[in-house]
């Protein structure tokens, strides 16, 4: 039979044994995690995206409108900073400002035979900013230094002005807006080198939160406020991204 002692030895010989085995097996399993450096300290990454767009319509006709008659253009630019302060994590940020302007001089909203709109003299102008902090962490695809993933987190705080008019002389009507926006998000994304210093980039919005805050006036008298809060938990195909970056 054995002794109280001898019970005691095979325990701490079989817990031994298994802590053995265990940080052997943890020493295996973190090597094969093993990381190369996708992004070295020390390295600067920078890039902007820059896009404008005009159209003009004279007598269009699409579905139920006709006899179209205005002009449209937009501009944004969006230029981007980050520092790789440690191996595979950056941080830095992003500004971007949109310009946007819509004037319709008139056009026919024609719903059948006997029912039709008349829609003349529409013109609306808008302009917002945002400042966007950003924190990166990138890993590689196994050993590749061309291929890797990144997970980009996201902190934002914008706002704008905006302005619509409609009609003319006595029957002008006009309301005046400004908004304040905060958003906090995830988004992970794809790099693809496409030598030492520059690569193509896409990311998506998976999670995140939004939160609105308008004020409008109308005609100098009617004063409205608006607040919008909208969490976001699932893949928004509208936030893909697609973009060019350098890292120096």
């Amino acid at each position: 039979m054995l002794n109280h002692r001898a019970i005691v030895c095979f325990i701490i010989g079989i817990l031994a044994v298994v802590a053995s085995f265990g940080a052997k097996a943890q020493e295996e399993f973190q090597r094969k995690l093993e990381q190369v450096s996708f992004v070295p300290k020390g390295a600067w990454i920078t890039g902007v995206s820059v896009s404008y767009s005009q159209s003009s319509q004279d007598d269009y006709q699409f579905l139920i409108i006709e006899n179209l008659n205005g002009d449209t253009y937009s501009f944004k630019v969006s230029p981007m900073l980050m520092f790789c302060f440690k191996d595979n994590l950056a941080a830095g940020g992003r500004f971007s400002y949109t310009r946007q302007r819509n004037k319709l001089n008139s056009a026919d909203v024609v719903l059948d035979s006997e029912t039709n709109y008349n829609v003349d003299n529409l013109y609306s102008i808008s302009h917002n900013y945002s400042g966007t902090a950003l924190m990166r962490s990138y890993f590689s695809l196994g050993k590749s230094t061309r291929f890797g993933m990144f997970a980009e987190l996201q902190m934002q705080l914008g706002g704008g002005q905006s302005k619509i008019c409609s009609g003319s002389g006595a029957d002008l009507t006009g309301t005046y807006s400004r908004n304040f926006n905060f958003n906090i998000g995830l988004a992970p994304g794809m790099s693809i080198f496409l030598n030492n210093y520059s690569a193509i980039e896409v990311n998506v919005g998976v999670l995140g939160f939004n939160y609105t805050h308008n004020h409008a006036v109308t005609d100098q008298i009617y004063v409205a406020n608006m607040n919008t809060k909208r969490a976001n938990f699932k893949i928004n195909l509208f936030s893909i991204t697609f973009g060019v970056v350098f890292y120096l």
